[in-house]
């Protein structure tokens, strides 16, 4: 799969301005993203230079393909889930001495100008925390079962959380600095995405959506939450939080 990339040498991305891409790290979690996450990286390095990828402990060749990319490459021996995968590479990055961090999905469903929006948004002072909304972007490639289950995502946890948001699993996300040293992430799997959306409602934070495009495609939907998967992420979730 090939990852649409920006030439660089044009002035694709509005505004863009380096000395804010040099203070923000992006965070990728890889797991068994061996065909596409050269291309993903790649995408991202001509402008953020500050790349960090975990690799969760794949069983394909994504550790080897990592180690050819500009990015910094971490490795979890085991996999850990997605969860604590971000966690270890904000970790790096804010000792690093980043002033942001963005997480970044492996897959190449996020475009790189919706990172550089959310991220000069960040730098500006809109707000301290960014998330992006697909339902606010263009809708039309995504799957109806996907939608669906995203809905019914929101709908949970603005009964249970109380934040109101038009997409609580979205995995483009940029952070501030304070942002991100006092939101931890404790719940290694998938619920890290629920349990971030409740870090997020009593941080006190200023949060704001921003439109995003994702793209849906054969590999991508492949990879995909099921309904099942969905099932399973719920109850990871309602467990911690009755153990918390």
């Amino acid at each position: 799969m090939a990852i649409p990339a920006l030439n660089p040498n044009q002035s694709d991305l509005p505004d863009f301005d380096p000395a804010v891409a040099a203070d923000t790290w992006i965070v990728i979690p890889v797991y068994n993203e061996g065909p596409v996450i050269a291309d993903v990286i790649g995408s991202i390095t001509p402008y953020f230079r500050n790349v960090v990828a975990v690799d969760d402990g794949s069983s394909d060749d994504s550790w080897e393909a990592l180690q050819q990319t500009d990015a910094h490459p971490l490795r979890h021996l085991v996999n850990r889930g997605q969860g604590a995968a971000i966690q270890t590479g904000t970790d790096f990055a804010l000792r690093s001495g980043a002033r942001r961090i963005a997480h970044f999905d492996a897959d190449g469903q996020h475009r790189l100008e919706d990172l550089w929006t959310m991220t000069r948004g960040v730098a500006a002072g809109e707000c301290d925390i960014a998330l992006g909304d697909r339902f606010a972007g263009d809708t039309s490639t995504i799957p109806a079962s996907r939608r669906l289950l995203l809905r019914l995502a929101v709908l949970f946890h603005r009964l249970l959380s109380g934040i109101s948001l038009n997409d609580v699993h979205n995995g483009l996300r940029v952070f501030d600095r304070r942002a991100a040293e006092s939101i931890e992430i404790t719940a290694d799997r998938m619920a890290h995405a629920s349990e971030l959306i409740d870090l997020i409602a009593h941080s006190g934070f200023r949060v704001r959506e921003y439109p995003v495009t994702i793209r849906y495609d054969e590999y991508s939907v492949a990879k995909g939450q099921r309904w099942t998967g969905g099932f399973r992420i719920l109850f990871h979730y309602l467990v911690g939080r009755i153990v918390e």
